[in-house]
């Protein structure tokens, strides 16, 4: 039993680390900066990145970068969202390196590090073909020419992002012209600058020897947290493990019940979404004390195969348990591995209980 209401995700902090140090030691020449975004900047989850050989935490949020400061974490700090103006100080404070394609944005960055004499690094993003934050090829060097001008911003690097929008796969074409433009940005500013050449979804790529070489850093969250292949969602190398999350949510009705619903039936469910039944006679269902609010049913994948996820309202989770023998009793947990939506959504919600421990089947 896991107690009365209670929604636990079991957080294995060793395989965790397992996952970083795995891919660490087959990129040797790849800084790892390990994405702590889904579990919202926990300090726990980022420790164990850097024990197993990230070299800096990235985060898409101030308040989650605050929480690794707050805890201790001395590894360098990056921002993955580029800021607002207006947010200038809070970035330069929060992050040591922040993403970032905007002149005026960058600007600010520099007046807020100078007011407290301190030296911002920036990773410029460009656009190569997946539509989401980055500037166009062609605009990059006229927006470097402007920035090396500015004295408390110091351009680290280039940096792309492939995928996470337009689905656009990780390349030697496209990464190459990263390259290229970063060769050329070289010259421009007059020193090397490292190349961060995307997310998680480069692994395929980068362990088949595709990857360019001058490619030296890597931002890596998912395929660490879950040892997945982003690309595919399947596990990206048998070493890597599936079940560093884990969540546990109460039976709270357990019932033989029509497959079929009686009545007149609505154009959508509560959530928009057009319900399809299937008549396959009666069954034995289970449901278990969480819903929608709490993660995403389509991303909650049970731990023991017999079982299967019907749908979810906001707080009830409907499972076929015909092929369980004895029948789970009320109040016994059932277990499920979360994706990546389904595992963001739980360490985001307030009403799961965070345990940090390998867990107890």
């Amino acid at each position: 039993m896991i107690g009365p209401g209670a929604v636990i995700l079991h957080v294995d902090l060793e395989a965790i680390e397992q996952n970083t140090r795995t891919l660490a030691e087959l990129m040797p020449d790849t800084e790892i900066v390990g994405v702590t975004k889904m579990t919202c900047g926990d300090g726990d989850v980022g420790e164990a990145m850097l024990r197993g050989g990230a070299t800096a935490l990235g985060d898409s949020r101030h308040l989650n970068l605050w929480n690794l400061r707050r805890v201790g974490v001395r590894a360098p700090l990056w921002l993955l969202r580029s800021a607002e103006p207006q947010l200038a100080m809070e970035t330069v404070r929060a992050a040591d390196v922040s993403l970032n394609c905007e002149l005026e944005t960058i600007k600010a960055l520099n007046a807020a590090a100078a007011s407290i004499g301190e030296i911002h690094r920036v990773v410029i993003m460009v656009d190569v073909g997946d539509l989401r934050e980055g500037v166009l090829p062609e605009e990059l060097f006229p927006l470097l020419t402007e920035v090396r001008e500015l004295k408390n911003v110091l351009v680290a690097g280039l940096g792309t992002n492939l995928t996470c929008y337009g689905t656009v796969v990780p390349t030697s074409e496209n990464l190459g012209e990263l390259v290229e433009l970063a060769h050329g940005a070289a010259e421009i500013v007059g020193r090397p600058l490292l190349v961060s050449g995307g997310n998680s979804s480069n692994l395929p790529l980068a362990l088949a020897g595709g990857m360019p070489p001058e490619i030296d850093n890597l931002r890596i969250g998912e395929s660490i947290l879950l040892g997945t292949d982003t690309l595919s969602r399947q596990q990206l190398l048998p070493s890597l493990r599936l079940d560093a999350f884990i969540v546990r949510a109460a039976v709270v009705e357990c019932r033989v019940k029509p497959s079929m619903p009686r009545g007149v039936l609505s154009s959508q469910d509560a959530f928009g979404n057009r319900a399809v039944f299937r008549d396959r006679g009666l069954r034995r269902r289970a449901i278990c004390a969480i819903g929608r609010q709490d993660a995403r049913p389509e991303g909650l994948r049970p731990v023991f195969p017999h079982i299967e996820v019907l749908g979810a309202s906001s707080d009830h989770l409907i499972l076929d348990v015909e092929a369980l023998d004895p029948p789970p009793e009320l109040g016994e947990p059932m277990s499920f591995v979360p994706d990546y939506a389904a595992a963001l959504q739980l360490f985001t919600s307030p009403y799961v209980r965070k345990v940090f421990a390998p867990p107890v089947w």
